[in-house]
């Protein structure tokens, strides 16, 4: 079967996971979790970085660096991961969910205003397909009402809004290195951006159980104490090694799954044209927003064609899923959020949504196949 998604592999991963084995050091903020965290820091401009076990790890320190407390709310979409909703409902807070926009499935940006009450304490825009959220009209939103804005990015590596990063705009940016993701530390992994100054000291504290343990290593205290409340947020060096060798590889890895993307897109834009499906929106719609070849999906005409989509591509040894169901749809997005205004497109456009195979290292016969047996199953 040709699978959905595989991890990215390089080539030079086993080497330096050996060279961290050797260097007797396999816990967190080691040598190979400082040179990602330099690389991020570069790549993103983030006054820091900081390596965490997982995204859903990022967002729960962000939560937790923000004092979100019970009784505040946090907007973000109903589309999206269930983490982007757990780390703020660990803290008490009620998340209010908006509709997203049909064309990149990111939060509407024009109804998030509606939205805000005096309880809002933040905004949580997530980039899905490592498309950019309308970012300037957000920050305006956020500076008007005092609000902060915290980046799921989880997608986002690598794509940008006008030149800027994802994950380095908001207050706060939170990354994924999960194995699904574009690039990964070996299974589960994340990072933390942060991007204002002044929540630079709190974040390593909370990073570190709750301690200035850093500043400590850092010869900026004679003993490190208990400061604050925290968790243990820190990636495995040995887990860091393996993502440097993807950091180091990220323009090839880049390019590959563009070009795999493009790949699709050529081949489906005729059934696009006819009205038979609906494809993504182009890398230049809108023109500010650079896209990383994240996912590649089809807009069937509803539920049931998607069904039948998936059961023929899967007689035919093809494995392609379906992605978010609503959160505002779950037991618990009910119990621990609203939907403010209409649910126009969120649960329309979750429905239709199908997700093809795209990996770094799907090779060109697969995709070839894989193209070959959706223009069978349309014709």
């Amino acid at each position: 079967m040709i699978p959905f998604n595989a991890p990215p592999v390089v080539g030079t991963e086993l080497d330096y996971m050996q060279a961290a084995m050797s260097s007797g050091k396999l816990c967190g903020d080691g040598g190979f979790t400082r040179r990602c965290q330099q690389w991020l820091e570069h790549y993103s401009g983030s006054k820091k970085v900081l390596l965490t076990p997982s995204c859903t790890a990022s967002l729960e320190m962000a939560a937790i660096l923000l004092d979100i407390q019970p009784g505040d709310e946090v907007i973000m979409p109903s589309y999206t991961f269930v983490s982007t909703a757990n780390a703020f409902v660990l803290r008490g807070a009620t998340i209010v969910y908006v509709d997203v926009r049909p064309d990149t499935l990111n939060i509407d940006e024009t109804k998030i205003e509606a939205a805000i009450t005096d309880k809002t304490r933040a905004i949580v825009p997530v980039h899905y397909a490592g498309v950019a959220c309308e970012m300037d009209a957000i920050m305006a939103l956020a500076e008007k009402h005092d609000l902060w804005v915290v980046e799921d990015a989880a997608q986002g590596v690598m794509a940008r809004y006008k030149g800027r990063p994802l994950g380095a705009i908001g207050h706060i940016g939170c990354f994924s290195f999960h194995e699904t993701k574009n690039y990964t530390s070996g299974g589960e992994g994340g990072a933390t951006l942060i991007n204002d100054p002044a929540l630079v000291e709190r974040a390593e504290i909370i990073r570190e159980k709750g301690t200035n343990r850093s500043q400590f290593f850092r010869g900026q205290a004679d003993k490190y104490t208990w400061r604050d409340i925290g968790s243990s947020y820190l990636m495995a060096d040995i887990q860091a090694a393996y993502l440097w060798g993807q950091l180091e590889a990220a323009g090839r890895i880049n390019e590959r799954r563009l070009r795999l993307w493009h790949n699709y897109y050529d081949a489906f834009r005729p059934l696009a044209e006819a009205g038979r499906v609906t494809l993504p929106t182009l890398p230049t719609l809108p023109a500010h927003c650079q896209h990383n070849a994240h996912l590649f999906y089809l807009k069937l005409r509803d539920i049931d064609d998607r069904a039948a989509f998936i059961r023929d591509m899967k007689d035919a040894e093809i494995l392609t899923v379906f992605h978010y169901i609503p959160l505002h749809t779950s037991p618990a997005g009910l119990r621990f959020g609203r939907f403010s205004g209409e649910d126009r497109y969120t649960t329309r456009e979750s429905e239709r949504l199908v997700r093809l195979p795209l990996f770094y290292n799907l090779s060109d016969v697969n995709q070839r196949t894989v193209i070959n047996t959706i223009l069978s199953f349309f014709s």
